[in-house]
């Protein structure tokens, strides 16, 4: 399997995810599917990709923007990075979800949320925190 078939497969592989935590957020299977099926099977193509790339001398390139830059002018690499964005977004937005959940906060508050963490990321998850600030009327929530 290529790259690109690799992220043909990662990219469709989210959007059930996200149609769950939007259509069915209380459903028992909604965060065993997304953890245990999706996320799982996001992490082992990550891990795929990253054997494939990283080498001792690798994890140096993480200290310069300039050595970042040109780890991501791999196609494996890059592809990894966006596997890493689909897994963690995803779980963010199950975070989102289970919060609001255990703080009352209702469901139709969080779909946009979702919907900016799916595009954006921690964009959609600082609305979210503010949209919870102002429900629950403090910053920090115990236990989270």
């Amino acid at each position: 399997m290529n790259a690109a078939q690799l992220f043909k497969i990662a990219s469709a592989l989210v959007l059930p995810g996200w149609l769950l935590l939007i259509i069915f957020p209380r459903w028992q299977w909604t965060d065993k599917i997304i953890t245990g099926v999706i996320v799982a099977l996001l992490a082992a193509a990550y891990i795929y990709c990253i054997a494939q790339v990283f080498t001792p001398g690798t994890m140096k390139s993480f200290g310069t923007l300039d050595g970042v830059m040109k780890l991501f002018t791999n196609e494996t690499a890059v592809l990894a990075g966006w596997i890493h964005y689909l897994a963690f977004d995803l779980m963010t937005g199950l975070f989102e979800t289970k919060n609001a959940q255990k703080h009352n906060i209702h469901h139709l508050l969080v779909i946009p949320c979702l919907f900016l963490t799916f595009m954006f990321g921690p964009a959609g998850l600082l609305l979210y925190l503010i949209i919870r600030v102002f429900v629950i009327k403090k910053y920090f929530a115990a236990n989270y």
